[in-house]
């Protein structure tokens, strides 16, 4: 910590200031000059939202890459994670919390830039000229602590107890020998600062990227909902931690109320209201569903229905604040990106059928040069298999044969069909000659993303400007019948909450069947997760908080789970006879030993010992 506040301690704002949410000059990184410039600038609302434009600035890249914590998961291959503004060293789904020590740095860098903002436009309030006024500098507080709560929400997550300081650091020897503040006693720091931005934070926000009520209440009853889990599941690998029943059961009462206030206050819908869309045809792309226009700019900035309900923004082309999803999430053919992130074979199976409304038969992997292998029922080659799936399965996955547009050099070159292994290859498709999708040879799974790829030109792999998620009202609904469910068992108005999120994916409701008992509907409140949430950063946290490591991969000492691809090749191998203390480390992440040398102060986390 030492080494992080020495880094931005002392800042006083200075000269030629320009600013907006997409792209600031860093204020923390700037040398003081004057006291004259300090004491002229913290004068009026300009000032103060500069300063928060700021703060906005340097939190967006430690969230608007979340997608790399699905690495940690089990549908998600994550390589070389080096491109991102905050790199992980590796997106193994076993004993990986060692290996975000550069999180921390971050984190801790966003509390200190916040607890800039919040301090001296504290200092501004008294001196508000009219109730207006005053009225818009407690907002401009408001939003620097629902960031500020974010951050330590995330510390919390990760490491425990932690450090808590609600100021600005002057000098290291502040910081230097600090010690970890118990979890329960940050939380409540947190609660208040999700608590003010509630009451101070206008309807809705200003302009897009900014947050307003809707966000601050989303972030209270998620930080309720993880307190009652951690209540209701425990947390043993953190040992300075007690369970409680009863604080489980009042977590998931704020939890459900903050939500429902969510859902019916504000007038929020579902992207285009929830509606499917089309599906179009099997092998082509001119026509999605609408869950795939949601994930792209030229539909999804605009965000008119109110389903995002907090995101930050980019900057798009020439800013050097863009947001790369082309480039992580798809390969060659578009734009020479980099194919960072690849479905597994796994996730496909978990698409539901559009007729039973539950899931299809298994798909079976099949080398290519066996008889029928494109023709076989329920073959993952066939792409006649991927019939009738949930409307979401098309949006967001290219299968063999399915088309994606490619780009080179800002401008389109034509349909590509994927076809896993063929790489650049020319291929007769209906008597038409395509060149096949092109990843680079780094695909290991027999599938490949389209969510996030724009189907338009016009902008290089790193120049993109679509908003990204940082709280969106699918997830609401969703954690608000998880509250629920936990306290009542399945509740009609979660009920339906939940099939409003199916009915974008063209399934029927809910057999009675799901909704028969707690765990039946828990399970598929699980399920709408992983489809609707997959790529946004959401599995990894589900896991760790529900304690369902042991679920997916098996129990310690035991077989652990292969990873195949569609031609029935196994790829890895994820807790093989891994013991308690593999499981342990991915429940609880080890404090950065840099930051112990330096402040004897900070204990290590027991499974780090």
């Amino acid at each position: 910590m030492k080494r992080i506040l020495s880094k931005i301690a002392v800042v006083i704002l200075v000269g030629a200031l320009f600013f907006n949410v997409s792209c600031v000059k860093d204020l923390l990184d700037q040398q003081p000059t004057t006291e004259l410039g300090a004491s002229a600038f913290w004068k009026t609302e300009d000032d103060a939202t500069y300063a928060l434009m700021g703060a906005y600035s340097s939190i967006r890249p430690i969230f608007d890459r979340d997608y790399h914590y699905d690495g940690f998961g089990e549908f998600i291959r994550m390589y070389n994670t080096g491109a991102a503004p905050i790199s992980f060293t590796t997106n193994n789904p076993s004993n990986y919390g060692g290996n975000l020590d550069v999180v921390w740095t971050a984190l801790y860098g966003g509390v200190n830039r916040t607890n800039y903002v919040i301090e001296n436009v504290g200092r501004m309030l008294p001196n508000a000229k009219t109730a207006e006024s005053l009225k818009k500098l407690e907002a401009i507080v408001g939003e620097a602590r629902l960031l500020r709560g974010m951050c330590y929400f995330r510390l919390i997550s990760m490491y425990g107890d932690v450090p808590y300081f609600g100021k600005i650091i002057y000098d290291n020897s502040e910081v230097e020998s600090i010690s970890r503040t118990p979890l329960a006693q940050v939380k409540d720091s947190i609660l208040a600062d999700f608590t003010y931005a509630v009451e101070k934070l206008p309807d809705k926000a200003g302009e897009v990227g900014r947050a307003g009520k809707p966000a601050a209440l989303a972030f209270r009853g998620k930080l309720n909902l993880y307190w009652a889990c951690w209540n209701n599941f425990g947390w043993p690998e953190l040992e300075t931690f007690t369970p409680s029943p009863s604080e489980a059961v009042s977590a998931y009462t704020a939890a459900a109320a903050d939500f429902k206030r969510v859902i019916n206050d504000f007038g929020l819908k579902l992207f285009r209201n929830g509606e499917p869309g089309e599906w179009g045809t099997m092998g082509n792309a001119e026509i999605l569903p609408n869950y795939y226009y949601m994930f792209i700019p030229s539909t999804g900035n605009p965000n008119t229905d109110g389903e995002m309900i907090m995101v930050f923004t980019h900057g798009g082309t020439g800013t050097g604040q863009s947001e790369e999803l082309m480039r992580v999430f798809t390969g060659r053919t578009v734009e020479s990106s980099q194919n960072q992130a690849i479905p597994r074979y796994e996730l496909a199976d978990r698409y539901q059928s559009t007729i039973t409304g539950d899931f299809a038969e298994p798909l079976v992997p099949m080398n290519p040069a066996a008889p029928g292998a494109r023709t076989a029922p329920n073959s993952a080659l066939n792409p006649d298999s991927y019939a009738n799936r949930d409307y979401r399965m098309k949006a967001t996955l290219l299968w063999d044969y399915e088309m994606i547009m490619g780009m080179l050099t800002l401008q389109e070159t034509g349909f590509s069909p994927f076809i896993y292994k063929t790489w650049n290859q020319l291929v007769n498709i209906n008597g038409k000659t395509y060149r096949s999708f092109n990843d680079g040879g780094t695909n290991r799974t027999g599938y490949q993303f389209r969510k996030f790829i724009r189907n338009y030109a016009g902008q290089s792999r790193s120049d993109g400007d679509y908003n990204w998620p940082v709280m969106r009202l699918a997830d609401v609904y969703l954690m608000y019948a998880e509250a629920t469910n936990e306290l009542h068992g399945p509740q009609p108005d979660a009920i339906d909450l939940v099939n409003k999120i199916r009915h974008r994916g063209n399934l029927p409701p809910l057999s009675a069947a799901k909704t028969a008992d707690k765990k039946s509907f828990f399970d598929a409140i699980e399920q709408e997760r992983i489809v609707e949430l997959v790529a946004e950063g959401h599995r990894m946290w589900d896991l760790r908080r529900w304690r369902a490591l042991e679920r997916v991969w098996g129990p310690p000492y035991g077989d652990g789970k292969w990873t195949i691809d569609t031609h029935g090749a196994q790829q890895q191998r994820f807790f093989f006879n891994a013991p308690e203390l593999t499981y342990q480390r991915c429940y609880l992440f080890r404090i950065p030993p840099s930051e112990r040398d330096r402040n004897p102060n900070l204990t290590q986390n027991s499974p780090w010992l």
